[in-house]
């Protein structure tokens, strides 16, 4: 290698021109969360509440944190949830789950959430078990690796921006259990700091639903959804990205509203929040369960919980290019919005 680096620096000195091979491509919005998305589905499979993998992935994300420069903490909790047998028999099942939490810090006390669940579906009966729903084997690349990829890549760009008000990214656990790590967050939150939290954004499957929404609670005032979901939307449409909101075709779901994930604990509290995710809420029940029509590749128009459907090998075959394409355009609407939202100083 020295001698070749001589050989070049003579040749320069004679005036000898050379041909550079070509600079590699320089980073661009949603590649960090692509490649996290892959890495979390890969190495962390089967990351059910309470298990190994839930434990060693929450780890590997509160490093991420550190290595941003955040100071970040594991938070456990202990919850339970209902088994059914085949005989219908109904049985409760402890877990102790693992969240994630780091803090940008701002300027006044004031702070915005931004959420997404690193857990994969445990199963919740004989009949999951059946359906091969959940399990050791379920990567979980849509649901939700997808989300917590977008949120370390915000983290990421956020570091070394002061902002006014502070930004909490949390990667909770237990939502496929019923929102478990998003109601101990909650209740571990003094009033004071429940008032002082102006959103709650949450990131959930990003990927293989049809299209991409942002949706506001059902609690949420006018005025935050116009500044929230209302802007996403004008932020979307003027970077050419498709997006819409919940066009309130189910009577339960009404127009603009987001329904069951994390997001809707925070909602029921009273708090205001904002729903990002990818599905089709025109199809099906219209209550935004099917994700897209149904085909080979998805049969029920769903990859949810699937072990054969949610992975990276899965969705990189029926979906060519979509695992990169959708990050990169929730990385390009959010970063504006967060920064517009926590009052981002020039640097």
């Amino acid at each position: 290698m020295f001698s070749a680096l001589r050989h070049r620096t003579a040749a320069l000195a004679l005036g000898v021109c050379f041909i550079l091979p070509a600079q590699a491509r320089a980073p661009q919005p949603g590649d960090f969360a692509s490649t996290q998305a892959r890495y979390i589905a890969t190495y962390f499979p089967g990351r059910m509440t309470g298990t190994p993998a839930e434990m060693l992935c929450a780890d590997y994300v509160r490093q991420q944190f550190a290595q941003m420069g955040y100071q970040s903490d594991i938070r456990q909790f202990n919850s339970r949830y209902s088994w059914t047998a085949r005989n219908n028999q109904q049985n409760w099942r402890n877990v102790t789950g693992s969240t994630v939490i780091a803090a940008h810090e701002g300027k006044a006390p004031e702070q915005i959430i931004i959420m997404a669940h690193l857990d994969t579906y445990a199963p919740r009966s004989e009949i999951d078990n059946d359906h091969n729903l959940g399990g050791l084997t379920l990567q979980g690349l849509d649901d939700n690796a997808s989300g917590v990829a977008v949120m370390l890549e915000l983290a990421q760009q956020l570091k070394s921006i002061p902002t006014e008000y502070t930004i909490r990214f949390v990667a909770t656990s237990g939502e496929e259990e019923g929102s478990l790590g998003a109601e101990n967050l909650l209740k571990r939150m003094s009033e004071k700091e429940k008032k002082q939290t102006l959103l709650v954004i949450n990131l959930d499957n990003l990927v293989v639903g049809d299209k991409l929404y942002f949706n506001s609670g059902k609690k949420t005032p006018a005025s935050v959804r116009k500044l929230t979901r209302d802007r996403a939307l004008a932020i979307a449409r003027k970077l050419g990205i498709g997006a819409a909101i919940n066009p309130g075709q189910n009577p339960n779901y009404p127009k603009g509203t987001g329904c069951c994930n994390d997001a809707e604990v925070f909602d029921n509290a009273g708090i205001p929040v904002l729903s990002v995710e990818a599905t089709n809420w025109s199809l099906g029940k219209k209550d935004g369960y099917q994700q897209r029509a149904k085909s080979k590749a998805f049969p029920n128009g769903v990859s949810w919980h699937d072990i054969r459907l949610d992975s990276v090998q899965h969705i990189d075959q029926a979906l060519p290019g979509r695992i990169e394409r959708r990050s990169r355009d929730v990385v390009r609407i959010m970063l504006p919005l967060v920064k517009e939202l926590a009052k981002a100083h020039s640097r």
